[in-house]
């Protein structure tokens, strides 16, 4: 397939130089493998370009008369993508690279031979590691298929997603970007449609949520006239698909629902849209009135807390530059508020006597 999210790699240090009895000399470590993220490289880049996908760095010089004390190995360092979790082969996470340029030492090479290991090398270390991509974007679009993420996202930004009416258009991570008149940017990931049971691994389940993980904030879209996949599944009203959706977040990773959450309602354009708009708003604003009509496993342990709920038309274009308006904002105070910690955690450092 065109998008992979998870590579398999083994990596293996350099294997020591050997040490020189006769005169005390020490071999040269192994070198390293080390990971290191970069912009612009895919996983799929990775698998084309090293189709056995093992990576093993150089062997140190052993001791010599010239050179008593033996050079290191060659380092070997693999470039891997923004956003990787590095796993040990039992899913253990070990490491992770989020920013351009961040390493990671994947395995260490061993140690030249010396008097301490009668003048003999070691090994490098070995082992098989995972690569798990998790996208990185400022807004995560979460929504049940069909909501209209797909058509929002080329409204706001300039993504072309392929946009068609039946249920399962995005099969992987769609991004867009929306330029403001200052020239901020914002990215905006469209994550295939959720479905009911998606924190179970139904479909695309998991490695849709995975993504989710690494955006900012989301921006759940809902049809104002509720939802159905099929004509075996039950209808949901556009209050059931909200809670649906955070309940499927939260069985995930309850984290996910601590996120800064704007709520955009589509299809304002359709006959009923404006009485039903005003009964999801007394729903939202009460949700704890409402939450006995719904069966008990539907109900999430938290409700969702949305800093704007924006009623918008991709059809007719209406709301979409207040949402774009909302969304810069919510960002703008996010990021305001991280500088904020950050500050106090410096102030607070300073003034700890050493």
């Amino acid at each position: 397939s065109n998008f992979i999210d998870n590579l398999r790699v083994y990596v293996r240090g350099g294997t020591g130089g050997m040490g020189y009895p006769n005169l005390g000399g020490e071999g040269g470590r192994g070198g390293d493998v080390w990971f290191v993220a970069r912009e612009r490289t895919t996983l799929k880049s990775i698998r084309e370009k090293y189709p056995h996908k093992r990576f093993i760095a150089g062997t140190g010089a052993n001791s010599s008369v010239k050179a008593l004390k033996g050079e290191k190995g060659k380092d070997r360092e693999v470039h891997v993508p923004l956003g990787i979790s590095v796993l040990d082969d039992d899913g253990k996470q070990i490491g992770e690279l989020n920013a351009a340029g961040e390493k990671f030492l994947a395995a260490r090479g061993g140690l030249g031979g010396s008097l301490a290991t009668n003048f003999l090398p070691c090994k490098g270390q070995r082992r098989t590691v995972h690569l798990d991509l998790k996208l990185i974007a400022d807004v995560g679009l979460v929504g049940f298929p069909n909501a209209g993420k797909s058509s929002l996202l080329s409204k706001i930004s300039h993504a072309k997603p392929e946009i068609a009416n039946y249920a399962f258009t995005t099969i992987q991570p769609e991004l867009g970007k929306i330029m403001y008149a200052d020239y901020k940017q914002i990215s905006v990931a469209d994550l295939p449609g959720l479905i009911e049971g998606a924190h179970a691994n139904k479909g695309m389940g998991h490695r849709f949520l995975k993504h989710v993980e690494r955006t900012k904030q989301l921006l759940l879209v809902v049809d104002i006239s509720g939802f159905q996949l099929s004509t075996k599944t039950q209808f949901r009203t556009a209050f059931e698909t909200i809670l649906l959706l955070t309940k499927e977040l939260e069985l995930y990773k309850e984290e996910l629902v601590t996120k800064p959450a704007l709520l955009a309602i589509n299809k304002m354009d359709l006959p009923c849209a404006k009485d039903n708009l005003d009964k999801l708003m007394t729903q939202l604003e009460n949700p704890q009135d409402f939450l006995h009509l719904l069966e008990e496993e539907m109900i999430p342990a938290n409700t969702l807390e949305f800093r704007e709920v924006i009623p918008i038309s991709t059809y007719t274009g209406e709301g979409i530059e207040e949402l774009k308006a909302c969304l810069r904002k919510s960002i703008d105070e996010q990021a305001e508020q991280v500088n904020e910690e950050y500050r106090k955690r410096k102030l607070l450092l300073l003034q700890t006597p050493k």
